[in-house]
């Protein structure tokens, strides 16, 4: 089968950037609508892409600015539009910080089901202190403790997973006969330093065995989490070069827990800004993030990220520092370290190379489709988690405009010929647990 590249979208809210809430052709309160969820997922459906993507946050950002964005529960969201939309993936992000896994698990696996092998779930450990105090008086536990909690949670999870594979369209040899026996539900007898779960689930293997794991790793123990469990990774990568590296860095890491590096597809974030000429995407994305001109936006732009205003000097990779035990996500940061070391780049070059902490790819639609054809053609990547700045409007313009080119090239794949997320993305079979 010839190699495809694989989309996914963003569908959170009213779109990636901070201020897409004000977009003057949409309801500003859409964020709460159901059926702008689901129009959102039948564009992406329409023009192919493989799952829509929903990250959370459970904690509302009270901060002034802040856009309403992440409100409504992903997994009762992703259960409702399984039922409108088929086909399409179901990326949903659940804290191992803030759940019990056998609930996530049978919650899930329960999903996988209905939605007939549609789930991929993204694992995250809650890193904002907000969240700690909606679910008890502790205090948010640092890095390295939650990503210990996290590789247990993963683990144990996918035990229970895999606890009960009876075939359920397979009856009983004679009345009378038991379901279930001790040899196709299992018992799993966890007793770690997190938890203690007997098991079996009471949801057997479905469509696709088990959802897919995706994960967003960029310090040391994330990217071994991602080598250790995830099928998808979601990564913010600015430069081809840095790009290289976590893949390398990651499948390595695959390698170590007795994995296969290329089971691991990579879809870094990417943020489009069409336009029918590079002049008025420019201008889109000055507009986007509340400027008039090009001086007022690059002086925000050194503001935030606390470095000078020159903006035709050669940055150095020191002005972006990461320390892992920093609260926002360590991948942004170090991003911008990694391409700014890679690439003799101003203030002026930088800005354009970045939205939200993604790549920001910024042009006509040949332009777009080329930078995105170009990571993929040389291997770096198997794919991106497409974020619109707003929706509905950018993905519309990004399926007018860019699906059709990446159509000609060869590069996506027609229709949804697999009926589950697993094959789909061309990874290996479920196994059950051996037998006992």
């Amino acid at each position: 089968m010839p190699r495809r590249l694989h989309l996914n979208v963003g569908v959170n809210s009213t779109g990636y950037h901070g201020n897409s809430w004000l977009a003057p052709d949409a309801a500003w309160d859409r964020w709460v609508s159901f059926e702008h969820y689901v129009a959102v997922a039948e564009l992406a459906r329409g023009a192919g892409f493989d799952a829509v993507f929903l990250s959370d946050h459970p904690a509302l950002q009270r901060a002034p600015g802040n856009r309403p964005l992440h409100t409504l529960d992903p997994i009762v969201l992703c259960t409702a539009l399984a039922a409108r939309v088929p086909d399409i993936g179901l990326v949903i992000t659940a804290s191992s910080s803030y759940n019990s896994p056998y609930n996530l698990a049978r919650r899930l696996a329960s999903l996988d089901h209905i939605s007939g092998g549609r789930v991929i779930w993204n694992v995250v450990s809650s890193f904002n202190p907000d969240i700690a105090a909606n679910f008890g008086a502790a205090p948010l536990p640092g890095r390295a403790e939650r990503y210990r909690r996290a590789d247990e949670f993963v683990a144990v999870v996918r035990e229970l997973w895999r606890s009960w594979d009876h075939d359920a369209g397979t009856a009983p040899a004679a009345l009378g006969d038991p379901l279930w026996t001790s040899s196709n539900a299992r018992t799993i007898d966890h007793h770690g330093a997190f938890f203690d779960v007997r098991g079996p689930l009471n949801v057997p293997l479905g469509p696709q065995g088990y959802p897919l794991i995706a994960q967003a790793g960029a310090s040391d123990a994330g990217i071994d989490l991602a080598g250790k469990h995830a099928d998808l990774l979601y990564a913010a990568l600015l430069g081809k070069d840095a790009a290289r590296s976590y893949r390398d860095r990651v499948q390595a890491r695959a390698v170590a827990h007795g994995r296969a590096p290329e089971s691991i597809r990579l879809l870094p974030g990417l943020v489009p800004i069409v336009a029918p000429t590079r002049a008025e995407a420019l201008r889109r994305h000055e507009e986007l993030n509340g400027h008039a001109t090009e001086d007022s936006f690059l002086h925000a732009f050194a503001d935030r990220h606390g470095i000078p205003f020159d903006p035709d000097a050669v940055l150095i990779p020191e002005l972006f520092l990461a320390d892992d035990d920093q609260q926002s996500p360590v991948g942004f940061t170090r991003s911008l370290h990694d391409l700014v070391a890679s690439e003799q780049l101003t203030l002026r070059d930088i800005a354009r190379r970045v939205e939200g902490g993604h790549r920001l790819v910024l042009g006509t639609p040949a332009e777009v489709a080329e930078q995105i054809l170009d990571w993929w053609r040389d291997g770096v990547v198997d794919g991106y988690t497409v974020q619109p700045p707003t929706l509905p409007h950018d993905l519309k313009t990004f399926v007018r405009d860019v699906i059709p080119l990446l159509r000609e090239a060869g590069a996506l794949a027609d229709g949804y010929p697999e009926s589950t997320v697993r094959a789909r993305f061309g990874l290996p079979e479920v196994v059950a647990r051996q037998r006992h």
